[in-house]
């Protein structure tokens, strides 16, 4: 599955350029998706994509490959939910549904953010975008009693659906 409405299989335009970009090039634009090293280095590595799902399927391949560490990696490039970093355009755009939010409901959210940091020692990682604040507090409550090899498969998920959106995102604002 794309996550993408109107994937194209074209392989020329933004993702033949992509493929092309020198590795230095490629290795930041790759870390400005995800975080974690190894995950770059991994779809990286499975170029040139034959189109926008091969790609996609870099992601999916990569992301199930990360260790616990790796995904700690991807996870220290997010912002905390509730907690959008300040002049980050996709930080901000991701967490659209906390702006503007009633200070009651965002007072929630950052405690059970704590909580949620404190046992499982990272911060709580969901697909911000579309959900609302009151989604993603009841999300994180849900998934508070997890394990934490539990909480890490749903993480991994998570940073997929992430990458998933924010590679369509750069391909359809590059083309």
């Amino acid at each position: 599955m794309t996550n993408h409405p109107q994937a194209s299989n074209d392989a020329t335009g933004a993702l033949g350029t992509l493929a092309a970009a020198p590795a230095a090039e490629l290795e930041k634009t790759l870390l400005e998706i995800c975080s974690s090293p190894r995950w770059a280095a991994a779809v990286a590595a499975a170029r040139p994509w034959s189109d926008r799902d091969a790609l996609l399927a870099a992601n999916a391949a990569a992301m199930a490959a990360l260790t616990v560490q790796d995904l700690n990696d991807a996870m220290a490039g997010h912002a905390r939910i509730g907690r959008p970093k300040a002049g980050d355009a996709i930080s901000e755009r991701e967490q659209a549904g906390v702006q503007g939010v009633d200070t009651a409901l965002l007072d929630e959210l950052h405690q059970a953010n704590a909580a949620y940091e404190a046992k499982f020692g990272h911060v709580f990682l969901i697909c911000a975008t579309g959900r609302t604040a009151a989604t993603m507090l009841a999300s994180l409550r849900e998934r508070y009693p997890n394990d934490a090899a539990t909480e890490a498969e749903i993480v991994r998920g998570e940073l997929r659906k992430i990458n998933d959106i924010r590679i369509n995102r750069l391909l359809d604002e590059s083309a």
